[in-house]
Parts: C-alpha cells; sequence; structure tokens
C-alpha cells in the first residue's frame, strides 16, 4: 500500500524519537509532471516524473541535523533517523536553532479558500502536445519570425506535508499549468529572440496557446535592427516583464538572514522612507489561486498578510524562528525550505500599489529615454545597494518609441532609485509579485 506524504512524515518522526532525538520535523513532498516540448512542428521531447522526497531535521539540544531521501521504505526511514541523530551529536551548538512553540502553531486553516488545487483532470499528453504546437504555429505565422526555438506545455502536481514533534502536522496539495514559446526573428548575427508564457494553478485560467506564441512572435520580430544607445543620464522606464525584480532587490535586502549577517544596504534603515510616501508594499499569502500562497509556513506557523513598506516606510523585516531569535524579534511565518535544508525567510505572495497612468502614459511624459524589455546580468553590492545591470529593450524620444536597443549598461543605486520610482498601472494582478512597469529618472545609461 502506498504511504501519503502524513503518514511517511507521521513515521519519521517516530523513528526520530526511537534514534534518540529530543525534538524534530519532518517534510514530505511527493508529485508528478508530465512536460513536452516542440520544434519544426514534431514532438522533441516528452517527460513524465513522479517521486516522493522527505527530510528529517533533529535536535539534541541546541545541535541539529537534516538528511534527506527519496525512499519511504521502513529501513531507510530508521537508517535516516540514525544517521541524522549521530550526525547531531557532532554539530556545533546553534543558540537560534529549534522549534517553534505550541502556541504559536497555525491551527484552522481554510485550504478551499486558498484555491491552491484544480480538481480538473490531469490533461492528457496528447492535449499537452496540441497546445505547444499551436503555440508553435501561432509564433511562425508572424511575419519576420524565421524560427521558433522552443514552445512547450506541462502540468504538474505535488503534496507538501510538515509534521513536528511540538504537535504541528499540516498538509497541502497544489497544480500548476503552463505554456511557452520562445521566438527568433532575423538571420545570422542580426537575429533576435523573445519569448511570452502563462502558468496557472487552474488550467480555465490559462491564456490560449495561439495569443502565447503570436506575442513571443511579435516581441521577437519588434526586436530586429536593434543598437546601442546613447551614454549618459536619462529616465529609464523598467517594463512590467521585468520590474518586480527591482522589488525583488529591496525584499533581499529586507530578508532577516541577511539583517543578521550584517550584509544589507537596508541594515540600518527600519522605521525609514524606503519608496515614496504614497506606495506601499502588501504581502498577502493567501490570495486565491495564486502561486505563493500557502496557509502555513515551513515551521509551521500561520501565515499572514502584512506591510513590508507601509507609505513608503519599512516596517520590518522577513523573519523566520532563526533569524527572529537572532535579531530579538518575532517570526513573521515567512519560513521556508526544501527536504535537505534549514528553514529560512522568504517572501510570498507581493503586490506594489499601483499608480494611475498607463504604461503609455508614463513613456509619453518621459521624453526622451530607454524602456527596458529584457535584463541580463547582475552586479549589486549587498552593503551599499550599488546597482548596474545589462538591459535592451527601445529607445523613446518625444514620448514616443523609435527603434530597439541593446548592449547597454543600466547603473544607479538602489536606496535612491526605489525612493524615486514612479509606477504604472499595468501589473497583472494574477502573478506572486503583482508590479506594475516603474519608470525611474536619472539613471545612468552606457551604451556607445
Amino acid at each position: 500500500m502506498t504511504l501519503t506524504p502524513e503518514k511517511i512524515s507521521q513515521n519519521l518522526l517516530h523513528a526520530a524519537r526511537t534514534a534518540g532525538a529530543e525534538a524534530a520535523d519532518a517534510i514530505v513532498i511527493d508529485g508528478s509532471s508530465v512536460s513536452v516540448e516542440v520544434r519544426g512542428e514534431a514532438l522533441e521531447h516528452a517527460e513524465r516524473s513522479e517521486g516522493t522526497d522527505l527530510g528529517l531535521r533533529v535536535f539534541l539540544g541546541k545541535r541539529q541535523a537534516i538528511v534527506s531521501s527519496s525512499d519511504s521504505r521502513p529501513e531507510t526511514l530508521t537508517a535516516m533517523a540514525e544517521r541524522a541523530v549521530a550526525m547531531a551529536r557532532e554539530a556545533p551548538e546553534d543558540p537560534f536553532t529549534g522549534l517553534a512553540d505550541a502556541d504559536l502553531l497555525a491551527q484552522d486553516w481554510d485550504l478551499q479558500a486558498l484555491e491552491l488545487f484544480d480538481p480538473s483532470p490531469e490533461p492528457a499528453a496528447e492535449e499537452l502536445l496540441r497546445d505547444a504546437l499551436a503555440a508553435e504555429a501561432a509564433g511562425m505565422a508572424v511575419r519576420g519570425v524565421s524560427q521558433v526555438s522552443d514552445a512547450a506545455a506541462s502540468y504538474g502536481t505535488h503534496r507538501v506535508h510538515l509534521a513536528a514533534s511540538n504537535g504541528f502536522s499540516g498538509g497541502y496539495m497544489r497544480s500548476s499549468r503552463s505554456t511557452s514559446c520562445v521566438a527568433i526573428s532575423g538571420q545570422g548575427t542580426g537575429m533576435e529572440r523573445d519569448y511570452d508564457g502563462d502558468s496557472r494553478t487552474f488550467q480555465s485560467d490559462l491564456r490560449s496557446p495561439d495569443e502565447i506564441g503570436r506575442t513571443a512572435g511579435e516581441r521577437a520580430v519588434a526586436l530586429v535592427g536593434a543598437r546601442k544607445p546613447a551614454t549618459g543620464t536619462f529616465p529609464v522606464l523598467f517594463d512590467e516583464r521585468i520590474s518586480s525584480s527591482l522589488i525583488g532587490h529591496l525584499l533581499g535586502a529586507s530578508n532577516g538572514a541577511a539583517i543578521a549577517r550584517g550584509a544589507s544596504w537596508l541594515k540600518d534603515s527600519l522605521g525609514e522612507q524606503v519608496l515614496p510616501s504614497h506606495l506601499s508594499l502588501i504581502e498577502d499569502p493567501h490570495r486565491p489561486r495564486t502561486s505563493g500562497s500557502r496557509p502555513f509556513d515551513a515551521e509551521g506557523l500561520a501565515t499572514r498578510r502584512r506591510a513590508v513598506v507601509e507609505n513608503g516606510i519599512l516596517t520590518g523585516w522577513t523573519l523566520d524562528l532563526s533569524s527572529a531569535r537572532k535579531l530579538g524579534m518575532t517570526s513573521t511565518g515567512n519560513a521556508a525550505r526544501g527536504v535537505s535544508g534549514p528553514p529560512s525567510p522568504s517572501n510570498w505572495n507581493l503586490s506594489l500599489t499601483q499608480g494611475d497612468q498607463s504604461r503609455a502614459d508614463l513613456l509619453r511624459d518621459m521624453g526622451t529615454g530607454l524602456l527596458v524589455t529584457s535584463m541580463i546580468g547582475s552586479t549589486i553590492n549587498p552593503n551599499t545597494g550599488d546597482y548596474s545591470r545589462g538591459a535592451s529593450g527601445f529607445w523613446v524620444e518625444n514620448g514616443e518609441i523609435t527603434h530597439p536597443v541593446n548592449e547597454c549598461t543600466i547603473a544607479g543605486n538602489l536606496r535612491d532609485m526605489l525612493k524615486r520610482i514612479i509606477p504604472a498601472n499595468d501589473a497583472r494582478t494574477h502573478l506572486s509579485r503583482v508590479v506594475p512597469s516603474v519608470l525611474i529618472e536619472g539613471m545612468t545609461l552606457a551604451g556607445t
């Protein structure tokens, strides 16, 4: 009989206690996925996978050790527990490690309200193949597209269960369905590529493969004839597709693990302004049908809605139990983990306040500058916030796009950049990170 993730996690805890662990937690993740890729109107790659991964963390006082496996047989669980306890005996003490107190644990969550799993039937491989072929055909139908390098469709489900000796036990299921297309325009050294894709929890929400392929093709064709822009100081508009990376840098700098190490340009900024005063950054792990939603974190604490930034002011760090203890604070319920490592702080769904102007309005008002649609590489100084990234996109003159550009670098300092952002109103609200296009004036641009 196949054991459920819940039963496997309880068996792991029993094995840990039997092996001499004073406390323990176990995480079990099982799932399946199927994906297809096409090229040249033919199937290029098809893959189906199923598996179960399990991780056990044991404690001997303030010593901890973690072991993982993909084998749930009883003899393996016993061996895992014995190995983990032996490792813990040799591990150095960590005064900040340990499970959550029982009175802090999540209770009475509503999985149905989160809509993490689509109950509709799993699509057959033939259906995924049809979607991938349709996306490829739509991309190739765009005039100027020379080839579609990749068109793919996939579906996956997984179950997660977390159990601990402090009494916590909880789990949930997720599903995902996606379609993507990468198109190439031009020939030889003048080739350009771009993409489009969509990934949803519910299959019925997924955009059509025809739209995805066509958009990928149109984006690739628009890049033909790209050249380096001028060097100087210009306004830069970060397209909605890549603007969330800016917020990602803010989140990384406000992560409790970085703050505890003292390796953050925000380490002395708690309670200070980091965004314009009319903007807030809200974390909401309870948004339905969203990939970042979850009822509890990887330490069994309830997740909750909170303002990371409220009216421009940084209100707190993103914390798990360990980083919170190091800083003398309380966990924000943001622990994440896999089966082979300890918990660490991570953010869930985030939304930046949207503006009252469209992207077209911001383009019109920026005059002469750069619209960035793609970025490569990254040089970010974690201590100072100095920012430098390779970029490509479109040059804007008198508020209108004139030609594509590439091979340029944009630079500034994140502390100053984020305080000057002007958001558009074009964010896609189904994404885990809802961030609109963002205009920043006075960026340094290095081109020709």
